[in-house]
């Protein structure tokens, strides 16, 4: 869905063709399924199947060169990648939604359709011992499940991101990589991509009360934050130093330089 290869109004396949093609139990493909009914990414009826009713809405100064005036991340990314040198500098809630795409680009790499020479990425996390608004679970009883939930989400996705890119390097398919993830005391409230220094993507979280799908298929009501859904506007750099995008492209550069240099732990 991320990569568009299944589109607003598609259908996506059955349980049982997806439990093959990613490995997975069908336990598990019904619980994804779940979460995203609940994200209101699908809606499910009897005997017709997943149907994908919401997709990640990206304003930008180009799409008005589009017939379809759609502009989507996958192709976004896609493009950044297809440079020699891909610089990528996240903020975020969790890594989940950026470990698709890396995962995505990584399967082009391998199948040759494109070859970056270095492969920089950072980014930033809130601190692991901040206690955040979002996810919370509105009932306290089930607090300690939803932290471990959202810590276990954000860790296998940043192990995730690291074998990656590193298995790139190790197979000399990318000759240079570097990854970079520190943690900062500061609550998210927003998405950020920087791509290759010139491009900005900026999505305000927005916060819903829905339900959570935990490990063993139970379901708890909480607050949370939508990240494939935040509608993300796209900042391009130009050569007027007072436009619009040149000015927010600079200004969110440094925001995160600063926060980068002066309030990220480093790891030991």
């Amino acid at each position: 869905m991320a990569s568009g290869r299944y589109p607003l109004n598609s259908l996506l396949p059955p349980q049982r063709e997806l439990a093959d093609e990613f490995s997975v139990s069908r336990d598990t493909v019904q619980r994804v399924l779940r979460e995203l009914k609940s994200e209101g990414w699908i809606e499910s009826r009897q005997g017709s199947g997943s149907k994908v009713i919401k997709s990640q809405r990206i304003h930008s100064p180009t799409s008005s060169q589009r017939p379809d005036r759609v502009i989507t991340l996958g192709p976004l990314i896609s493009a950044a990648f297809e440079q020699p040198e891909v610089a990528l500098d996240v903020y975020t809630l969790t890594s989940e939604s950026l470990d698709v795409h890396i995962r995505l680009q990584a399967e082009r790499i391998r199948s040759g359709i494109i070859a970056p020479e270095r492969i920089t990425l950072r980014m930033l996390l809130p601190s692991e011992s901040l206690e955040l608004p979002y996810p919370r679970a509105l009932d306290d009883r089930d607090a300690p499940r939803l932290r471990d939930r959202f810590r276990t989400i954000t860790r296998r996705s940043t192990e995730s991101l690291n074998h990656v890119l590193r298995d790139l390097e190790a197979a000399k398919l990318v000759p240079s990589v570097e990854l970079q993830i520190r943690h900062t005391p500061l609550t998210p409230t927003f998405k950020l991509y920087v791509i290759n220094g010139g491009q900005v993507l900026h999505g305000l979280y927005q916060v819903v009360e829905r339900e959570l799908v935990l490990d063993n298929g139970e379901q708890v009501r909480a607050l949370d934050v939508l990240g494939l859904g935040a509608t993300l506007t796209h900042h391009v750099e130009d050569d007027d130093p007072d436009s619009a995008g040149t000015v927010f492209v600079d200004t969110m550069r440094r925001w995160y330089g600063s926060v980068w240099n002066l309030l990220s732990e480093r790891p030991e």
